[in-house]
């Protein structure tokens, strides 16, 4: 596949990149580079190759979740330097 200039102008825009003349050509002959590699790797014998989607394999090392009781809010409140039997009561950070 030939990239031209009006492709990489295409791309620039979609990425919201501003390229100069130089940075132009520059970037078109590097697609150039990519796509022809990645016509090399079409070539090759992938028929009994499984496909993947991680190069190493994953596992969840997620902990299973465990229903505990949970502290009361008057606990929680408690030693709040200022507050009321609701929430945390803090300073106004932004002025409205």
């Amino acid at each position: 596949m030939k990239i031209t200039e009006e492709m990489v102008d295409y791309i620039s825009l979609l990425s919201r990149l501003k390229l100069g003349t130089e940075e132009r050509a520059k970037m078109t002959a590097e697609l150039e580079q990519i796509v022809s590699y990645m016509d090399v790797l079409n070539t090759l014998d992938t028929q009994d190759v499984e496909p993947l989607s991680h190069v190493f394999p994953i596992q969840n090392i997620m902990r299973e979740d465990i229903v505990a009781p949970s502290f009361s809010r008057e606990e929680l409140l408690k030693n709040t330097p200022g507050g009321d039997d609701e929430a945390f009561l803090v300073p106004k950070a932004v002025e409205g």
